[in-house]
């Protein structure tokens, strides 16, 4: 696919059922049978069963096969299966690999799943402790031994630059961080429903790596989302009011690395993010301004800004000021600060509720989501449209 041309994929898949666990800090229970019961909850709400799937993709980082999945969901063959590297970056980029196996007849339905015990068992958040030897883990190399461990301490470089280029406070990305909580606190299934936050907590909460507060980084979470995505003709003969696939996208910038390219020419932006929104527009037809909710991965808030400004919802550092005049509906379920922190498949969900009429924070008349996935990384995003 070029990144110069408008691709044909737009129209073809939709989603048509969505599943989650309850978002939780201690499941006790295994990462299979978390992304087995998101599985079985998708297909529940599409009006699908394990014998209508022959395939699935999910995360290169999770613990749980397809296969494996399969088998504990009662799954029988399958023609199709696939993983998506580079963490959160990978979330709409499942999507993403559905639709196209879809659209060239490799498969008929498709679940795309996450699942993990990211708060009682592995926590990213507690940085590098232990890494073999690997091409990529070269670029590690030049931060690690300086103290730069942790994904916290990767984005403050990043974020440290952004407020002194713009000449901002961090009282900038505190417009995020209450956005998202105020959503969350309307929201039943948020990890932090009846908890919304103020400037001034964010201001008073405690630094994890200047300029970030605990409030600027997302939540932990044990949990499993799934969602279920067939040919468009398909979904609408199924149960639910179709999400349809209008265009998604990967997308990897020049100098990328894993949360660590520092040596690009400048460090307020993410290049990686306009690739993605450059071919979700060519290939929708659509612009910023046609968007009625935007679903933009946040798991640190300075980076929710530079993908307002690399999707041209505003110009270059007043991305805070958008946020706080709440010129548009973001992170409607609470994102990962407020609800839960899912890898972004979560926001994937949300955005089909809002298409579908059914959001705990429902916009009304939402008929055009922008979701995007994680950044830093290589990444994706997705422009899910309502049917008709």
């Amino acid at each position: 696919m070029s990144t110069r041309a408008r691709d044909r994929l737009g129209g073809l898949a939709a989603i048509a059922g969505i599943g989650a666990t309850e978002f939780s800090k201690d499941s006790g229970r295994s990462e299979l049978s978390l992304a087995a019961e998101a599985v079985r909850a998708a297909l529940d709400d599409a009006g699908l069963t394990a014998a209508d799937v022959d395939g699935m993709v999910t995360f290169t980082m999770d613990t749980s096969p397809e296969i494996t999945v399969a088998q504990a969901c009662g799954i029988g063959e399958l023609s199709f299966f696939s993983r998506v590297h580079y963490g959160g970056g990978a979330a709409c980029a499942t999507v993403q690999q559905a639709a196209l196996a879809i659209a060239a007849g490799v498969a008929e339905v498709v679940v795309c799943y996450r699942a993990f015990n990211e708060r009682s068992g592995r926590r990213f958040g507690s940085g590098v402790q232990h890494r073999e030897p690997s091409a990529e883990g070269v670029a590690l190399g030049w931060s690690l031994p300086f103290g730069l461990l942790t994904p916290a301490s990767w984005v403050a470089m990043a974020a440290q630059r952004y407020l002194h280029t713009y000449g901002l406070t961090p009282e900038a990305f505190g417009h995020v961080a209450v956005t998202d909580r105020a959503y969350a606190a309307t929201n039943p299934a948020a990890w932090f429903h009846g908890r919304p936050i103020t400037l001034a907590d964010h201001a008073a909460s405690r630094w994890i790596v200047e300029p970030l507060r605990l409030l600027d980084c997302c939540q932990e979470t044990d949990g499993g989302q799934a969602i279920v995505v067939t040919s468009l003709a398909r979904a609408r003969a199924l149960r639910r009011r179709p999400a349809v696939v209008a265009a998604a996208a990967q997308g990897a910038g020049r100098a990328q690395e894993q949360m660590t390219s520092f040596y690009r020419d400048d460090l307020t932006g993410l290049p990686e993010t306009n690739v993605v929104a450059r071919q979700l527009w060519r290939t929708s037809g659509l612009v910023p301004g046609d968007i009625d909710v935007a679903i933009l991965y946040d798991h640190f808030t300075p980076f929710v800004l530079m993908q307002l400004e690399e999707f041209g919802f505003c110009a270059r550092g007043e991305a805070a000021d958008f946020v706080r005049r709440g010129a548009l509906p973001l992170n409607t379920h609470g994102g990962q600060l407020g609800e839960a922190y899912l890898h972004g498949m979560n926001g994937i969900a949300e955005a089909v509720r809002q298409l579908r009429g059914t959001a705990a924070n429902q916009v009304a008349g939402a008929g055009v989501v922008l979701v995007t996935a994680g950044t830093g990384v290589p990444t994706s995003g997705l422009v899910l449209t309502a049917d008709g």
